[in-house]
């Protein structure tokens, strides 16, 4: 019995440390996210490699109302036909494009691009079901801030 006891107590110290660990390393991966307003009820869900990070803006209903894709590059070519409107994102002026979702024709989308110093781009969309929550959505990611130090290239 001793012996058992023993061996259990730095199991459970270990699972201690881990159980404590985790949560901080997922608060972590978090803060590659730009940071939402405060009076936001949106919350982030975040995946990245080495080259990328995604991050989704998701409402308490589990629905994604916007993401962002930072990288080097963006797969995300603008087209002139497609303007819509005019915005300021961390202070660049931007232009929103109309896009669509397959399957859901009457969905309201909307992407721009926004460069981050050199070599760092951020790809933005957005979903809305009307108006009124597409302009709110925009609000919302015209007050994000991009802090250099926290997408800065590997």
């Amino acid at each position: 019995m001793k012996r058992n006891k023993r061996h259990l107590a730095p199991l459970a110290a270990l699972a201690l440390f881990l159980a404590a660990a985790v949560p901080a390393a997922q608060a972590q991966s978090i803060d590659s996210c730009p940071r939402l307003p405060g009076d936001s009820t949106l919350t982030w869900t975040e995946r990245s490699s080495d080259s990328f990070v995604i991050c989704r803006a998701v409402a308490e209903d589990g629905r994604e109302v916007f993401g962002l894709y930072l990288a080097a590059d963006s797969p995300f070519q603008p087209r002139r036909a497609n303007r819509e409107e005019a915005g300021v994102i961390n202070g660049q002026d931007i232009r929103w494009y109309r896009s669509e979702v397959a399957g859901d024709p009457d969905k309201l989308v909307r992407e721009t691009l926004l460069e981050l110093g050199r070599d760092r781009v951020v790809h933005i969309w957005l979903h809305a079901e009307n108006e009124a929550e597409m302009r709110q959505s925009m609000g919302t990611v015209e007050a994000l801030r991009f802090e250099e130090t926290r997408f800065s290239s590997n």
